[in-house]
C-alpha cells in the first residue's frame, strides 16, 4: 500500500515549487516517486529515500586520515568544547535547512560569540549591498505570473539553474492578465554567452563579458531620451533602443538577475544601476526587480539575520552585547583567507565545494565540524561530520522563496532511526556549551 502527499514544497532551488507529489510507503519509510518536480528535485527526494550519500551517525576524523563512527553525545561535546576554546569561531552556511533552525543556531553562535555568515557572501551578498544603497522596487512570483508581459533576464540561467521558474512564474504560465501566457509576453535574455534560456526569448542581447555595467547605464540613458554611443558593451545602439521601447510598451515588466551581473566587474553597483533602471521604467510603466535566489533558503537565513541582528549576512557576534556588521572584513572568505579564526562550522552548506582554495584549506587546518545530512566535500576535511535529518523532506520547517515569501516546508517521511534534526542537535549544543560556560 501506498499514499500520496500533495502540496510538497521542493528544497532544492530558490523557486521553492509547491505543487509536487510525493508518493510514500504505508509506513512512512520510503519515497516512491516524486511527480511535478524537475530532474533535480525529483532526485533530490528519489535520492534520499535511496540512502545514497547518507550517514546515519556522527563521524570524527583519526590521525590516519579515516572517519571513525561516534555517538551524537560524543559529537555535540566535541563542538560545545570546540566553541568555548575558541577565540574566534566562523560559523558558515544555513542556505539548506529551516528559519527554525537558523534561530537556534543563531543564539548559540550569540553565545560562544561567533561570526555568522550565508551563503549570501558568495553569491548575492552585492545584491544585498546595492539595496541597502538604493532600496528595491520587488514583486511576488505571483505577481509575475499573473500581470508580466515583459521579462527581462539578466545574467541568469533559470533554464539550468532553477528548472521550473520559466514553466510556472515567468515565461509559460497563463496568469489572471497574461491569458496568452507565452504569446502575451516579451521575452529579453542579456547574457555573454548564448544560454538555454536566451532560447526561449524573444531578443537575445549578448554584450561584452563584465560591461553590463555600461551596457545598463545606456538603457537607463535612453530610457530617458538621451543619445548614446553606436556601440555599448559589444551591442549596436539600435538594439539597445529597440529593448527598452519593447520595454517602456508594457503594461507590467519585471528584470530577474543572477549571478552572471553580481559577479562580473562592478559587482553591487551593478545591481545599484539595475534598481535605478527599474525605477526610471516605472515612469513609463510598471517594473520590479527579482534576484534570482539559488539555495532554496539562503533567502530565509538573510531574514532570519536581519531580524535578529539587523543585518542579513557577515554578522560578527564576538562582541556578544551586540552585532556588527563590515562586509570585506566579517566575511567568510575574508576571515578564512586572512586566517583570522582558529575554528570553523558549516551547516547546511559546502565551503570545501565553493569557496577559494586558501580559504578552504585554512579550514582544514583548524578544528572544524560540519553538519549535514550527505557527505560532501566539507566533510571530507572536517574533523567531526555530524548528520541530520533532511529538512524539507524527513523534517517539516519554514523557508523563504526567493521574492521573500515565506513557505511550509512538509515532512513527507520519516528520517533514520536515531538521527537528530538540526534544531534537536544545535539545542543540544546550547545547552552543553551553557555548562561549560557556567551559565547552565
Amino acid at each position: 500500500m501506498t499514499k500520496v502527499i500533495t502540496d510538497v514544497v521542493c528544497p532544492f532551488c530558490g523557486t521553492l515549487c509547491d505543487d509536487l507529489a510525493i508518493t510514500v510507503s504505508d509506513d512512512g519509510k520510503q519515497i516512491i516517486d516524486c511527480q511535478n518536480a524537475c530532474a533535480i528535485g525529483a532526485e533530490k527526494f528519489l535520492h534520499t529515500s535511496q540512502g545514497h550519500g547518507r550517514v546515519t551517525r556522527p563521524r570524527k576524523r583519526q590521525p590516519d586520515g579515516t572517519y571513525k563512527e561516534i555517538t551524537y553525545d560524543e559529537a555535540i561535546e566535541y563542538t560545545a568544547q570546540m566553541l568555548a576554546k575558541a577565540k574566534k569561531t566562523l560559523w558558515y552556511g544555513w542556505a539548506s535547512t529551516s528559519c527554525e533552525a537558523m534561530a537556534i543556531g543563531h543564539k548559540v553562535a550569540e553565545k560562544a560569540g561567533t561570526m555568522v555568515d550565508n551563503c549570501a557572501t558568495v553569491c548575492h551578498g552585492s545584491s544585498l549591498l546595492a539595496i541597502q544603497d538604493v532600496g528595491v522596487p520587488s514583486c511576488t512570483l505571483g505577481e509575475v505570473k499573473n500581470r508580466a508581459d515583459r521579462v527581462v533576464f539578466w545574467g541568469c540561467n533559470p533554464a539550468h539553474a532553477h528548472p521550473r521558474h520559466m514553466s510556472r512564474y515567468s515565461i509559460f504560465p497563463r496568469g489572471f492578465f497574461t491569458t496568452k501566457g507565452h504569446k502575451g509576453r516579451k521575452i529579453i535574455c542579456v547574457d555573454c554567452r548564448y544560454t538555454d534560456t536566451a532560447k526561449c526569448a524573444d531578443e537575445f542581447i549578448q554584450i561584452d563579458q563584465s560591461y553590463d555595467y555600461e551596457v545598463l547605464d545606456a538603457f537607463r540613458t535612453v530610457a530617458r531620451g538621451q543619445p548614446i554611443p553606436d556601440v555599448v558593451g559589444g551591442v549596436p545602439k539600435e538594439k539597445i533602443i529597440k529593448a527598452v521601447e519593447t520595454l517602456k510598451e508594457g503594461r507590467f515588466g519585471v528584470i530577474f538577475f543572477g549571478m552572471g551581473l553580481t559577479h562580473t566587474l562592478g559587482r553591487n553597483h551593478n545591481i545599484d544601476i539595475a534598481i535605478n533602471l527599474t525605477r526610471d521604467l516605472n515612469d513609463y510603466t510598471k517594473f520590479c526587480i527579482v534576484a534570482m535566489r539559488g539555495h532554496w533558503n539562503v533567502t530565509g537565513s538573510g531574514q532570519v539575520l536581519s531580524w535578529q541582528y539587523g543585518f542579513p549576512y557577515c554578522v560578527d557576534l564576538t562582541r556578544r552585547t551586540h552585532a556588527r556588521y563590515q562586509p570585506g572584513d566579517t566575511s567568510s572568505v575574508d576571515l578564512l583567507r586572512r586566517k583570522e579564526v582558529d575554528a570553523c562550522i558549516c551547516i547546511a552548506s559546502d565551503i570545501g565545494a565553493h569557496f577559494p582554495i586558501e580559504a578552504t584549506r585554512h579550514m582544514a587546518q583548524i578544528p572544524s565540524v560540519c553538519i549535514d545530512p550527505h557527505i560532501n566535500l566539507t566533510t571530507e576535511i572536517s574533523d567531526v561530520h555530524i548528520p541530520v535529518a533532511l529538512v524539507g523532506v524527513e523534517v517539516p520547517g519554514c523557508a523563504y522563496r526567493m521574492d521573500n515569501v515565506p513557505m511550509a516546508c512538509r515532512k513527507v517521511v520519516d528520517p533514520p532511526e536515531g538521527m537528530l534534526t538540526d534544531e534537536e542537535l544545535l539545542e543540544k549544543i546550547y545547552v552543553r556549551l551553557c555548562e561549560i560556560m557556567g551559565d547552565a
